[in-house]
């Protein structure tokens, strides 16, 4: 994890079990050198690095992975590609895809909001572990969701970043693509802490207002210098604060909380 930015790089191989297996990289923001010691003392071969967007703290080491294997492939969405600087990524990936490294099967998920092609890779394994599953489906063998800054644990992606799209689509990629997978699956966030569906299902402040659990605030506040209502205030992942916040249009937005003052 990236000291400053708290953005995560993982480095993801199947389980144990033969020689020089293929792995991939999700992400690459944080500090890389350790996974590139661990993929060589483990006998791992990376064959992708797979960005789920185009914002610099999460492509910023793509060139330090590069150097050590230069013939992986970076891929994330076309629409992500083109907002990133020339020579970082050598193709794209796009939601109905699969990708197959070994006993990793990999399968892209739209989930736009913070960004207009973000990506979440969901990531089933294939090997031993399943071998004598009847069915192999995402609710028995989904390993795990890598989620960019669409969800963290106990929050959920801004929309004020570069190439964002709209507080709708985001809750669209939470509570209709994301919230649809398996309880167990591991959601592994772009920064911070993982989690799980089940978990943010059940304690995410904003899933649980979605899921109408917890009601809407109504306070009036003051956000990115407009008059608006706070319809929720939430802990962020960098130990600040997320808020929804609803403008005088009726249009909703999630916004830092640092840029939100309530009114009397």
């Amino acid at each position: 994890m990236h000291p400053q930015f708290l953005s995560n790089t993982y480095l993801v191989a199947a389980g144990p079990g033969g020689e020089r297996r293929p792995a991939v990289f999700i992400d690459a923001g944080g500090p890389v050198e350790g996974l590139i010691e661990f993929a060589e003392r483990h006998d791992l071969q990376p064959t992708h690095v797979l960005l789920t967007h185009h914002h610099f703290d999460h492509v910023s080491e793509t060139a330090t992975l590069l150097a050590r294997w230069p013939d992986m492939q970076v891929l994330l969405d076309p629409v992500e590609r083109e907002l990133l600087a020339d020579g970082v990524s050598t193709g794209t990936v796009e939601a109905g895809d699969t990708l197959t490294v070994g006993a990793l099967e990999i399968r892209p998920l739209h989930t736009p909001g913070h960004t207009a092609g973000m990506l979440s890779f969901l990531v089933t394994d294939t090997g031993p572990a399943y071998a004598d599953a009847e069915a192999l489906d995402d609710a028995t063998a989904a390993v795990a969701v890598f989620t960019g800054d669409t969800l963290f644990r106990d929050s959920v992606g801004g929309l004020h970043a570069p190439g964002h799209t709209s507080y709708q689509d985001l809750k669209d990629s939470i509570m209709g693509t994301l919230m649809e997978l398996s309880g167990d699956t591991v959601v592994y966030p772009g920064h911070t802490d993982s989690t799980t569906v089940a978990r943010e299902w059940e304690r995410n402040p904003f899933i649980r207002t979605w899921r109408r659990l917890d009601r809407e605030g109504s306070r009036p506040c003051v956000a990115l210098g407009q008059p608006a209502t706070l319809i929720l205030l939430a802990p962020d992942y960098d130990g600040g604060h997320k808020a929804w916040v609803r403008w005088p249009g009726g249009a909703d937005d999630i916004v830092p909380g640092s840029r939100v003052e309530l009114r009397a």
